[in-house]
């Protein structure tokens, strides 16, 4: 699928270029595109050394398989191909946990090492697997919570109401999710994803669907760690009990004679205090644990940050390839095309023709598509009923094209066969929904 997808960016790109005589544009973004996956790439190094070798104190200290066992009866009906007690189980959710939180610097290193674990169970290399899709599909329409940037953007020009998308986002969300989850698993049996393994001596074609039923199973876990100590309990209680009471003062803080502020509800308060100390709690939380079981920390950490490197070399030049693509086609003009065709026909439908741009440009670029949804809140104003729908499908939407490069490219998997279209079309599914519940209920 990514293949056509790549071919049909590069040569419509060239052809409109060549119609408006934009080739100028077209060198700049082919080159800022490459540029652009160096530079996110690099980034990433460090987020990711970080994350996996939290990850890896989290195994060795047995926690992830007791997530996982804890989510085993929702899990398995999701990813039925993946043993039940796999890491790869307690890594997605703990990427989906993330992802819910709008914790993308956590939720993106977790979703790598959750593929890396998927492609363990691989039967077929290059080729992604039912569950590979599956949660690619989960990833590009995860349900958010609260959506945290478009909010900003709300508040920056001057919203007297900023937090009213968190409920239009919710649903919307909510129904992108389903669709992802439904999509996919109905398109996994389809014969055109099937990916052809061999040829048989009648010349016929040979298909399969690639699960991973039929990997080799392996021991992925170390042998499990010792319990805990008395001390041990009492100082995961005391941090506990500390998180605990910092979340009550951020909640309700009138119980600590301090102001609460206008402009949010307990719900607002409390998932906004989560966000703010899940990345504390966690950095100081699988550590500890981990002290407490008799893991040594300092060098189980050290060597699971030691694979962020590895992973970040391989995503590099199948992010290059996707975003030069995406440049290419933005810099030859191929979304305001887009949008002047789509225009007259979504007119009768009463689809707001200013959120054409930001609806087309959604899949391919996160950055791109912020400036437009500032440029919006900005001509129209905050309060203007599009530009909520614009912040609704920002926050319920999300950059299918580049998860799936990251995602796929870290493991090298080449043919995505049904993920790309679950993706998009839970895409559609926000975008219908964002337009729908905000005419609605704003």
């Amino acid at each position: 699928m990514l293949n056509y997808i790549w071919l049909a960016l590069v040569i419509l790109a060239v052809a409109i270029s060549g119609w408006n005589d934009r080739w100028k544009e077209v060198t700049d973004g082919a080159f800022d595109g490459a540029k652009t996956a160096v530079t996110i790439a690099l980034g990433l190094i460090g987020i990711m050394a970080l994350w996996l070798g939290v990850m890896r104190l989290a195994e060795r200290a047995g926690l992830v398989q007791k997530i996982a066992r804890a989510l085993r009866p929702l899990m398995r009906r999701l990813f039925p191909d993946v043993p039940q007690n796999h890491p790869a189980m307690g890594a997605m959710v703990m990427n989906m946990a993330a992802n819910m939180l709008g914790l993308g610097n956590a939720a993106t290193p977790l979703g790598l090492r959750a593929m890396r674990d998927l492609e363990a169970l691989n039967p077929h290399p290059g080729i992604a697997t039912n569950a590979m899709c599956t949660f690619l599909a989960i990833n590009t329409a995860s349900v958010q919570l609260i959506p945290t940037t478009a909010i900003a953007i709300l508040v920056a020009a001057g919203s007297t109401r900023p937090t009213a998308i968190v409920g239009t986002a919710l649903l919307a969300t909510l129904c992108a999710a389903t669709t992802a989850i439904i999509a996919v698993k109905i398109l996994e049996k389809v014969r055109w994803f099937a990916v052809r393994t061999q040829i048989d001596s009648a010349g016929a074609s040979e298909t399969t669907t690639p699960d991973a039923a039929s990997a080799p199973a392996t021991a992925e876990f170390p042998v499990a760690p010792r319990r805990a100590s008395w001390f041990g309990f009492a100082a995961i209680i005391a941090l506990l009990l500390f998180f605990a009471l910092i979340f009550v003062r951020m909640v309700w803080p009138q119980f600590f004679s301090q102001p609460i502020a206008s402009d949010a509800n307990v719900f607002i308060r409390g998932v906004n205090a989560l966000s703010l100390l899940a990345i504390p709690f966690l950095l100081s939380f699988f550590p500890v644990y981990a002290a407490t079981r008799g893991v040594k920390v300092y060098e189980e950490f050290v060597e699971g940050a030691k694979e962020g490197f590895n992973v970040i070399l391989r995503i590099i030049p199948f992010l290059v390839a996707m975003l030069v693509a995406i440049g290419m086609f933005k810099g030859a003009g191929g979304v305001d095309l887009l949008s002047r065709l789509l225009t007259p026909v979504l007119a009768p439908l009463q689809f707001p023709p200013d959120l054409l741009p930001l609806v087309l440009m959604r899949p391919l670029s996160g950055s791109a598509t912020l400036a437009l949804l500032a440029d919006i809140v900005h001509r129209l104003g905050p309060e203007n009923i599009v530009s909520l729908m614009a912040a609704t499908i920002y926050g319920s939407t999300e950059t299918t094209f580049y998860v799936a490069a990251v995602y796929f490219g870290s493991v090298g998997v080449k043919q995505t066969r049904h993920a790309i279209p679950a993706g998009l079309l839970a895409d559609l599914v926000g975008v219908i929904a964002s337009v729908a519940i905000c005419r609605a209920v704003l």
